[in-house]
């Protein structure tokens, strides 16, 4: 059974947004990631395990239009391979499965789902930092 672990929204202020994510919910930095032109910050309250993903675009001087901003929801399965292949077998859109990379390391393996109107679903091979 899929497992949600993460909501993604786009940030143009990091320190803005973590100050008011711990003020307003008391969500406090679980991780972050750097990577060339962007970061990525995970937001976790001490009593659950999901999280909020700030992804902070470093050339990104103007508000998102929140109707077109990018976000997802995220599962984590046991296999995602299996789950991929179950999705083309019972016809259900999705993208191929990508290993995400950072140092040189696997961070993620994963694939987006869309569903019917279009919001996609991101599915996570459980491990890592996405137990």
């Amino acid at each position: 059974m899929a497992k949600p672990v993460h909501s993604m929204i786009r940030v143009r202020d990091e320190n803005a947004s973590r100050a008011y994510y711990a003020k307003a919910f008391g969500l406090e930095l679980a991780e972050r990631f750097a990577f060339d032109g962007f970061a990525l910050v995970y937001l976790r309250h001490p009593s659950s395990p999901f999280e909020l993903e700030l992804t902070v675009n470093a050339d990104r001087s103007e508000p998102y239009d929140l109707g077109n901003g990018y976000g997802h929801l995220a599962v984590v399965v046991d296999d995602v391979d299996a789950e991929h292949a179950r999705f083309t077998r019972e016809g259900l859109p999705a993208t191929a499965p990508k290993d995400f990379q950072h140092q040189g390391k696997t961070l993620a393996r994963f694939f987006f789902a869309t569903d019917p109107d279009g919001y996609k679903i991101e599915v996570i091979q459980r491990g890592g930092r996405f137990a």
